[in-house]
């Protein structure tokens, strides 16, 4: 199973609630090897008639609980997704967004940005092994994209 590829529709799959279980580096582009494990919960609904769609997302880290919400649209000019993240504990500052489309299964999306004062490329995969089960990651380049840091992981279970 794999997310739809036709545009508009490439996030259909995430639309629902689900059970989040999160892998975070605890330091990044460190070469660190620290990995934090935590739970969380997720829903997902449409907007914007169906080319755009809201996360509303509970992520409970081994200290403290927090709230962030992803939102996403679909530009059908480009045939281009936009992904922003809105972190509850920074309610004022929205996330570069990340640019970026489904092809063969996966969702690619892409962002320049800055980190810890350094220039930086993110990047976003999405994946799904049937409607039950998809995987976020993001990762971090330092060098322009030639290797690339998986920094996080999302495994999505839907809930019943």
């Amino acid at each position: 199973m794999s997310p739809a590829n036709d545009g508009a529709h490439g996030f259909d799959f995430l639309f629902g609630s689900w059970n989040v279980r999160h892998r975070r580096l605890a330091r990044r582009l460190a070469e660190s090897e620290d990995w934090a494990e935590f739970d969380g919960e997720s829903t997902t609904q449409p907007t914007l008639g169906g080319h755009g769609n809201l996360e509303d997302n509970l992520i409970q880290l081994p200290d403290r609980a927090y709230r962030a919400v992803a939102l996403r649209s679909y530009d059908a000019a480009s045939g281009t997704w936009a992904i922003w993240w809105l972190d509850g504990r920074r309610p004022h500052q929205l996330d570069v967004p990340v640019v970026g489309r489904f092809e063969g299964g996966v969702g690619t999306f892409l962002a320049d940005d800055i980190f810890e004062g350094r220039p930086i490329k993110v990047r976003f995969l999405w994946t799904c092994r049937d409607m039950n089960n998809c995987r976020w990651e993001q990762a971090f380049s330092a060098d322009a994209g030639e290797s690339w840091e998986t920094n996080w992981t999302m495994d999505f279970r839907r809930r019943v």
